[in-house]
């Protein structure tokens, strides 16, 4: 005698809370030695093929409209302060971090998003987000000694020579209207 196949019972209303909390949980790293292992080993092969940076300047503006700059210890010209984005940080994170730890300055409402660019000079995969922040304070004149070889407040129509065309080329989108050039 055959017997038949009977479907079980959902409980519908507890199907879709479990597939919505699981769409919630964070990605599990896998567990397994050989996995990680195979990770480690495979991880600078797919950089070289399909690389990708993410950078996060800010564009710190103040109540007179003028902007903070750093020159670095490392490279000639001015530009935003920032700096790269670390695993398992947001873009948010990394520019309050690389604010706070290059220039001193503490964000005292959120920044916002100006645009991601493409930085395509030095690496065929880099990109640079770009925020707008107006609300800061700051430590002094404070500056990561090493790194920063010197930071300033300049004016849109009084930047330095060697500012970098990048920074000018936002500062220009920002305090002019230009049009927004997705490269740097």
């Amino acid at each position: 005698m055959q017997r038949e196949a009977v479907a079980p019972k959902v409980n519908w209303a507890n199907h879709d809370r479990g597939r919505e909390e699981a769409r919630l949980k964070p990605a599990q790293k896998p567990t397994s030695p050989p996995m990680r292992g195979l990770t480690k080993v495979l991880r600078p092969f797919w950089r070289m093929r399909r690389g990708l940076t993410l950078g996060a300047q800010g564009v710190v503006i103040d109540g007179e409209n003028r902007v903070l700059l750093v020159r670095h210890g490392y490279r000639p010209g001015w530009f935003f302060p920032g700096g790269g984005v670390e695993w398992n940080e947001t873009i948010e994170t990394a520019l309050a971090r690389e604010l706070e730890e290059e220039v001193g300055v503490s964000l005292t409402e959120p920044a916002q998003l100006h645009g991601i660019f493409g930085n395509f000079t030095s690496f065929p995969g880099d990109h640079i987000a770009v925020f707008v922040v107006r609300h800061w304070q700051r430590k002094g004149n404070y500056r990561k000694l090493g790194e920063i070889a010197e930071t300033g407040m300049f004016g849109p129509g009084d930047l330095p020579e060697q500012t970098d065309a990048g920074t000018r080329t936002r500062l220009a989108e920002i305090f002019d209207g230009s049009p927004i050039s997705p490269l740097w």
